[in-house]
C-alpha cells in the first residue's frame, strides 16, 4: 500500500530557509485525482497552521459531503482520500494504525541524495505488499529535518536540460506513474 503526504511545513524557500507554505486548492484536487487514478491508500495533507487546515477541510467537505459531491461524484471519490494532519508524527501514527505496520518512509527531492532507493526497487517492494509513505514538499522542497527522518529518497525527476523545478502536482503524477503505472 502506498500513501502520499504533502508537507507544508517544514519546507524550504529559495534561500534554503525553513518556512511554512500555504495549502492550495489545486494541490488538493489534482493530487487527490492522481492518487485515485493510481490507487493510493491515503493522501495526507500536512500543515501546522490551524487556518490552513480549516480551509482544506472546507474544500474537502464541499466535494465529499456538500453540493460538490452531488454534481461531481468522481471528484468526491478522489477527495475522500484526503486526511488533514498537523505534522508528520500524526501522519505516521495514523498511517501505522490504518495499515497495521509502520510504513517505509520515502522522500522526494529535486536533488540527488545519498540514501536513494531506485524506482524499480520501490515497485518491487510495493508488489510484495510493503507499506510505504511517500513525502512531497511544497515551496522549494522538504526541509533537512524531514529528509533526515526518511528511510530513503527516490531519484529526482530529471529532464534533458538544467531546469528542474516542477510543480508538486506534476511531480506526484510522474512518480505515481513510475511506481504504480502499467
Amino acid at each position: 500500500m502506498l500513501d502520499v503526504a504533502l508537507i507544508h511545513h517544514p519546507v524550504v524557500n529559495r534561500s534554503g530557509e525553513v518556512i511554512g507554505s500555504a495549502i492550495t486548492n489545486l494541490d488538493l484536487h489534482d493530487i487527490a485525482r492522481a492518487g485515485a487514478t493510481f490507487g493510493i491508500g491515503r493522501y495526507w495533507v500536512v500543515s501546522p497552521f490551524a487556518e490552513q487546515r480549516r480551509l482544506a477541510r472546507e474544500i474537502v467537505d464541499h466535494w465529499t459531503r456538500g453540493y460538490g459531491s452531488t454534481v461531481n461524484p468522481d471528484r468526491q471519490h478522489a477527495l475522500e482520500l484526503i486526511r488533514i494532519c498537523h505534522d508528520l508524527d500524526q501522519v505516521l501514527e495514523e498511517a501505522t494504525a490504518e495499515q497495521g505496520e509502520k510504513p517505509l518512509l520515502l522522500a522526494t527531492c529535486a536533488r540527488p541524495q545519498a540514501n536513494t532507493l531506485g524506482y524499480e526497487s520501490a515497485r518491487q517492494r510495493l508488489a510484495r505488499g510493503e507499506s510505504m509513505l511517500l513525502l512531497f514538499g511544497t515551496a522549494w522542497g522538504l526541509a533537512p529535518e524531514i529528509l533526515q527522518r526518511v528511510d530513503a529518497t527516490l531519484p529526482p525527476i530529471m529532464g534533458p536540460g538544467e531546469y528542474n523545478h516542477l510543480s508538486v502536482r506534476s511531480a506526484v503524477s510522474i512518480i505515481l506513474d513510475r511506481l504504480l503505472g502499467t
